[in-house]
């Protein structure tokens, strides 16, 4: 099991583990490096983050940012990356809104940031850890980039899949139909 997190805004995390989105949408962090970002694993920790602001850049009527943790970090989902993508068209970004709680003036400025349009897309299942993971909250997980290196998983967590067998293939059938109609595959 992976012992890496995936820095994602609090209300998107509870998202996926209400089975609300299935996808990642993403341009990079200012600290990804020289060759920008990249989905570069296969199995990873949603790492809640917090800013007051994504309230207003959710789809999610009533969204409440959850309570931080002083000092700690609980880590209640685990995802896997069954498909990941460049899209560079806006058409299929837009395309892709069922499968989000993203505002869709969000999704454009991640889309438009920088001199090459497009946004890096994931499809993931994700499990619920039973029981959640607390972990002490460090500096080195402050900052810009959007890995971060986790201590050890401790023994005895289980996976439990958010959504079932069929609505999981469902979804990926669905998100690989956009795909089929003009996303570039990395």
């Amino acid at each position: 099991m992976g012992s890496v997190g995936f820095k994602e805004w609090a209300l998107v995390c509870e998202a996926f583990g209400r089975g609300e989105q299935c996808i990642l949408l993403r341009k990079g962090g200012i600290a990804e490096g020289r060759a920008g970002f990249a989905f570069q694993h296969r199995e990873f920790f949603l790492f809640p983050t917090w800013f007051h602001e994504q309230v207003d850049r959710v789809r999610t009527a009533g969204a409440v940012v959850p309570e931080r943790r002083a000092g700690e970090i609980e880590l209640r989902l685990f995802a896997r990356l069954e498909l990941s993508s460049v899209v560079t068209s806006w058409d299929m970004a837009a395309a892709l809104a069922p499968f989000h709680i993203l505002r869709e003036e969000v999704v454009r400025e991640r889309f438009d940031y920088a001199a090459l349009a497009g946004i890096h897309v994931a499809f993931v299942r994700v499990f619920r850890l039973q029981p959640a993971w607390v972990i002490e909250d460090r500096p080195a997980f402050g900052g810009c980039r959007s890995w971060v290196k986790l201590p050890d998983l401790p023994e005895g967590t289980t996976l439990m899949p958010v959504l079932s067998d069929a609505e999981h293939i469902r979804r990926k059938g669905a998100v690989e139909t956009i795909a089929a109609a003009g996303i570039t595959t990395h």
